[in-house]
């Protein structure tokens, strides 16, 4: 999960401004940092996420890491659905992607798109090039599906055949497609976008461009977002003024009020349909003997916090092209 009332942490998206930019791309490091630490205790199974980020010496709360499991889970389970429904012929776009390693993990479960592409600021695109490039067990899985004898490759952009990594702003639309296009995105592909913590970070008018110009740029796709939710309330606020004290700002934290408003960004700019959970709802429908697992791997002694904390985060899935791609049924 990506926050608590102890120490707040999201996941990513330089004046309003260059310091705003660079508080939001410092959440990419927290959200990271705090995936590898569940990683570590044994919350799933991640051979690739030790390779891109540090292990953190402050050991993450209890709440936090079953946080980031249901997130990680839930996610996991809405791709594997869109993978199944199209049988892997179609792409992926993890959109504000930080340093997400679900491309070799889908690459070893045999599920890969046809290809899989990734955006988020050229800085940390940057960070990700240097890794992949001087690390074997994340470069190798690339050059194996990769016919060309050299990569396309600089400082901000990474190319092949299956994988692409692309340093953009999501909220500049139209060198955001120019750059996915030179990379050989397929409009006519089924799509699936993939954000996590990102639409928060833009204005809602950005977001609500980014989601129509999805809506309009591919006949059948389906988008999945994971944001925050029920951000009215008290606990809601004290999350707000968390990241505002670290000069990280929600600017789009309007449509976040609830789970019916988080549906209603999809259906007004070009969806047909929407779906919403609460990550509590969702925790509550995981296979109970990966939830015994988990619980036995920490002591929980607050459990209120961690029914507050899955409270104000949700999965929201829209799809559109109902003919092509029918009903999306995760298993959760």
């Amino acid at each position: 999960m990506a926050t608590n009332l102890r120490s707040t942490t999201f996941n990513s998206c330089p004046s309003s401004t260059e310091a705003d930019d660079e508080g939001v791309q410092g959440t990419c490091d927290d959200a990271s940092i705090c995936k590898r630490f569940a990683v570590s205790v044994g919350y799933w199974d991640d051979p690739y996420l030790q390779h891109l980020v540090r292990l953190s010496k402050e050991r993450k709360a209890p709440e936090i890491n079953r946080g980031y499991f249901a997130r990680v889970h839930g996610i996991s389970e809405l791709i594997k659905a869109f993978l199944r429904k199209t049988e892997c012929h179609c792409q992926i776009l993890n959109l504000g992607a930080g340093m997400d390693t679900t491309f070799w993990i889908l690459k070893d479960q045999d599920l890969l798109p046809d290809k899989y592409f990734e955006v988020d600021f050229p800085l940390i695109v940057t960070r990700k090039v240097h890794s992949i490039r001087s690390r074997p067990l994340l470069l190798k899985p690339i050059l194996e599906l990769h016919s060309e004898d050299t990569l396309q490759c600089d400082g901000h952009m990474l190319d092949s055949k299956r994988y692409a990594l692309i340093g953009a702003d999501l909220r500049d639309l139209t060198t955001l497609e120019e750059k996915l296009k030179k990379c050989n995105m397929n409009t006519q592909l089924p799509t699936l976008l993939v954000t996590e913590c990102v639409l928060v970070y833009m204005t809602p008018e950005q977001s609500a461009n980014l989601i129509k110009w999805a809506a309009n740029s591919f006949e059948t796709a389906m988008f999945i977002s994971y944001e925050q939710v029920n951000m009215d309330d008290r606990f809601g606020q004290i999350m707000v003024e968390n990241l505002r004290r670290r000069q990280c700002d929600l600017a789009g934290v309007e449509p976040c009020k609830s789970l019916e408003s988080q549906k209603e960004r999809f259906l007004s700019n070009g969806w047909e349909t929407a779906s919403a959970v609460n990550m509590m709802e969702l925790y509550s429908r995981l296979p109970r003997a990966e939830v015994s697992r988990i619980e036995s791997l920490e002591f929980l002694d607050e459990l209120e916090l961690l029914e507050q904390l899955m409270c104000h985060y949700c999965l929201c899935w829209a799809t559109r092209g109902g003919s092509e791609l029918g009903t999306v049924h995760p298993v959760f």
